[in-house]
């Protein structure tokens, strides 16, 4: 008998503290103490099984044996085959033809015993059983045993805590974390979470925005996977524009009610973003909800984002008013529809340059959120096509407008 008291209390308390399953760290436990075993006084052709009896802290060892016949194995030409030998028999055997691709096992009577024997020591005994011989302790495994026993203990807590770990965050994808900015390395931002590091690769950071170590930021869980070339498993963003739509749901509570619902976003991280949201309630103002009075539900998200510029637009089925309102916050005169999902928007010539924006990135973000190519002209010039002021969109986005965010408004 091994004295494993202290191995018994600590799986109990493991368990308790860290939320794993006994029997799973048991299992891995028994596991490991018969390869010992069968490593230390057995042959390696072997198959040895090991229990641990928690109360009493004794140690039993079998040795397991399939019950075969000539039809389930094929018989080598030595009486007695080990591990290596039997390798080199199925290495050197050749199919005879017409023989399946799958070959039977060769007979091993380390770990195979025939059915006519097995019926000696259990009448009732079947092809495929598992017949089991007790083995003999050892007074010196016990140091052997208490060492494998660490071993295996302290891996099962580091994949069990990684399974918890992953298994919580995975709840978590698509939502919001908070994290202290940790190092930075090949161009990604390695973030504290907590139980787990998170990494911000180059595309997911807004640009222009700085970062310092021990500063604690929000971050949208876009990936968890699981960790591979060093690499942490939780991919994490703050340049997606599902980031801003789970701000807006902190930040207003009709959002998080689904009173109010974010319909389509379109975003150029760090410089403008345009959100198209609508009511469910008559009653409630959805633009006048998120914008919150003095501007305090708005400003707490762009202070979020580095003042980043937000436009919220009230949705339309209409296609007229809704591209109107997505040139925001240019006052438009008219909106012309044309084929193919074309839109000409005719502004004050006081109006042009806030309707196509620096760069044309107002009227850019408007076709992105609408799904409709634009054309900004002046109202006193019509024919006039201006630079910038035409906006194309890829042929994906033709048909529903902007990124959806319904699923995630809600």
């Amino acid at each position: 008998m091994i004295d494993l008291k202290t191995l018994s209390s600590a799986v109990n308390q493991i368990a308790a503290e860290k939320g794993i399953a006994a029997e799973k760290i048991m299992e891995a436990l028994e596991s490991a103490l018969a390869a010992a075993y069968k490593r230390e006084y057995r042959e390696r052709g072997e198959a040895v099984k090991a229990k641990f009896d928690l109360k009493s802290g004794k140690l039993d060892f079998w040795q397991i044996k399939t019950v075969v016949d000539e039809s389930t194995v094929r018989m080598s030409e030595e009486e007695e085959i080990t591990e290596g030998t039997e390798r080199k028999s199925r290495e050197t055997h050749k199919p005879e033809e017409g023989e399946e691709a799958e070959k039977k096992p060769v007979f091993n009577s380390l770990r195979h015993i025939f059915l006519e024997e097995a019926k000696k020591i259990k009448k009732d005994v079947r092809l495929g059983d598992e017949l089991e011989f007790s083995l003999e302790s050892h007074d010196d495994f016990g140091r052997i045993a208490a060492q494998t026993a660490k071993q295996v203990i302290l891996q099962k807590l580091r994949e069990a805590e990684r399974e918890s770990v992953m298994k919580e965050f995975r709840g978590k994808e698509g939502e919001i974390v908070s994290g202290i900015i940790q190092r930075f390395e090949r161009g990604g931002v390695y973030v504290d979470l907590g139980r787990v590091i998170g990494v911000m690769f180059h595309n997911e950071i807004i640009p222009g925005e700085h970062y310092r170590v021990g500063e604690r930021m929000r971050f949208y869980v876009l990936a968890v996977q699981e960790p591979a070339g060093g690499l942490p498993g939780i991919v994490l963003s703050r340049s997606h524009p599902k980031f801003v739509i789970k701000l807006f749901e902190l930040e207003v509570p009709e959002i998080a009610d689904g009173i109010i619902e974010i319909k389509l976003i379109s975003r150029e991280a760090g410089s403008r973003t345009k959100i198209a949201v609508a009511s469910n309630d008559e009653r409630v103002d959805p633009v006048g909800s998120c914008v919150g009075q003095r501007g305090t539900r708005v400003m707490a998200v762009t202070n979020e984002l580095g003042q980043e510029k937000i436009d919220i637009i009230e949705w339309s089925e209409e296609p007229e008013k809704f591209v109107a309102s997505s040139l925001s916050p240019a006052k438009v005169k008219m909106v012309e529809i044309l084929s193919r999902r074309e839109a000409r928007v005719l502004v004050p010539e006081d109006q042009l340059s806030l309707a196509i924006g620096k760069g044309g990135q107002n009227v850019r973000l408007a076709a992105k959120l609408t799904g409709w190519k634009i054309d900004v002209r002046s109202q006193s010039r019509p024919e006039e096509v201006h630079e910038g002021g035409v906006a194309e969109i890829a042929e994906e986005n033709r048909k529903e407008g902007g990124e959806e965010a319904s699923s995630d408004g809600q």
